[in-house]
């Protein structure tokens, strides 16, 4: 994909889990993997793992490698509000506020590096 063309397939997605639809599941993971590997091109490394279950994780920012185990920084949320998050359509803090988005460890807050568009 082109720099932004998950733009479009995110905000269609998004809409459809936003109005109660259910997209196919190879749509969502697409629009998922497409905006990580954005965020990966953005803060590269090694040092927190993102996962959007059940569709991806990567892990991004500069430090410490992990290899094994759960790893010292961890971001996790589901598919809408990842990509709310990506498309700036949700601020970091709304989301560690309502507890729909949990980060733990050193280097975990991605409010640095979002909205990616």
């Amino acid at each position: 994909m082109t720099d932004h063309t998950w733009v479009e397939q995110a905000r269609v997605v998004l809409a459809q889990l936003r109005s109660g639809e259910d997209p196919p599941r190879e749509e969502q993971r697409a629009a998922v993997k497409a905006s990580l590997a954005a965020l990966v091109e953005r803060a590269p490394g090694r040092s927190v793992e993102v996962r959007i279950p059940p569709l991806a994780a990567v892990q991004v920012v500069e430090g410490g490698r992990h290899r094994r185990g759960t790893p010292p920084a961890v971001v996790e949320t589901d598919p809408a509000t990842w990509l709310a998050l990506a498309l700036g359509e949700l601020t970091w803090d709304e989301a560690r506020t309502t507890g729909v988005l949990r980060a733990s460890g050193e280097r975990s807050d991605l409010s640095g590096q979002l909205p990616l568009i």
